[in-house]
């Protein structure tokens, strides 16, 4: 290892495949954070190298990927400027479903797989998003506060209203979607509008919705609720215009990204009551380290971006990402690729080859329990 390398990396184990974490899966001591994320798939393999950043950069430097062959980044940007000297470098893997944070046009430059862990948030988002919409039709957050503050005789103003008979409104009829649909199925609500231009009108009847224009979304809905990825297509989707379609009592609820929804926009609504209210765990700049605007009302619920934060979740997300990377590791093709086209640069393969684990290096074919 350089001189460099031992500067930002602290090596845990001496193997021949190496990969790293970056630094926000452990805290200051450098103990793990989280009680499984999926590394011991990769510590039974005795040919893998599990190491950690030393530090947390908000943006992965070229220093710091210096001697590995993949990583896992939770938080931190990857940048073309990351990606600048990553010779030996040979796939990343985005601890959860989203990759805004990754420059893939880079990674494919530099000869790098992307790769994500497609269906392990399906659960744990749908599941929160349902929790956060009892929560705001009831007034959960208010009738709390109503107790903390000795406002017994206030509880009138704050009539909630339940699920039954009630339109959702989807955006993104993806995985989490979906789910979201399967799991209020039982609940006595109308069936589910349908924004999403990618999926067409029989697979919307399939799975139980009605497939509509995004304007009519917004008009029938009394949540509406985002699952789309944030991209040119999307930024700014919800803006003024859009949030004056919305019902007065009609709830938006965001577990997708921010910057979907425009927050100078959201923030004028929920601000005027032109809205009921809104759920959020996105927001256009992470992290938060200021209190936030949003926080001045109190007919928004707040999450710093970690609703759907469980220990399922992150124990799902860290055995699909051990596996992907034990498979990359011994030359076969993972799972959750986002930039396919880079199997198809002969570039790639040759690195690869130069890389990955030779069968000689390994016991038995097998990928540490990972098959």
């Amino acid at each position: 290892m350089t001189s460099s390398a031992c500067l930002d990396t602290i090596t845990l184990m001496t193997r021949s495949f190496r990969i790293a974490y970056s630094a926000d899966f452990f805290d200051e001591t450098g103990a793990p954070q989280f009680r499984d994320y999926g590394r011991d798939m990769l510590d039974r393999d005795e040919a893998i190298e599990v190491s950690r950043f030393s530090r947390h950069l908000a943006e992965i430097t070229p220093e710091q990927l210096e001697g590995f062959q993949a990583i896992i980044a939770l938080t931190p940007r990857v940048t073309a400027q990351t990606l600048s000297q990553s010779h030996n470098l040979l796939a990343i893997n985005r601890f959860g479903a989203g990759y805004d944070t990754v420059d893939v046009p880079a990674c494919t430059a530099a000869d790098v797989v992307l790769l994500t862990t497609p269906g392990c948030v399906n659960r744990p988002v749908a599941e929160a998003t349902v929790g956060w919409m009892i929560a705001l039709s009831h007034h959960m957050l208010v009738k709390d506060r109503l107790v903390r503050e000795a406002r017994w005789s206030d509880r009138t103003q704050y009539m909630g209203t339940e699920l039954r008979d009630r339109t959702l409104g989807v955006i993104g009829l993806g995985g989490i979607g979906t789910e979201l649909v399967k799991l209020l199925s039982g609940l006595g609500m109308r069936p589910p509008v349908v924004f999403d231009p990618y999926v067409d009108e029989q697979a919307v009847t399939a799975r139980g919705g009605r497939k509509v224009d995004l304007e009519n979304l917004l008009a029938e809905s009394d949540f509406v609720s985002l699952h789309c990825p944030l991209n040119e297509e999307t930024r700014n989707l919800i803006g003024a215009r859009e949030l004056s379609l919305m019902k007065s009592s009609a709830f938006l609820i965001n577990t997708a990204r921010g910057g979907i929804a425009n927050e100078d926009a959201l923030y004028d609504a929920l601000t005027a009551r032109r809205i009921a209210g809104a759920a959020i765990d996105c927001f256009e700049n992470e992290p938060i380290t200021a209190p936030h605007r949003f926080a001045g009302l109190d007919n928004v619920i707040l999450a710093p971006h970690s609703i759907a934060w469980t220990r399922e979740l992150f124990r799902d997300i860290g055995q699909t990402a051990s596996r992907n990377l034990l498979h990359i590791a011994r030359g076969r093709t993972p799972e959750g690729v986002i930039n396919p086209e880079v199997f198809d640069r002969p570039t790639f393969v040759q690195k690869w080859e130069r890389v990955r684990l030779q069968p000689s290096e390994s016991a038995s074919e097998s990928t540490g329990g990972a098959s």
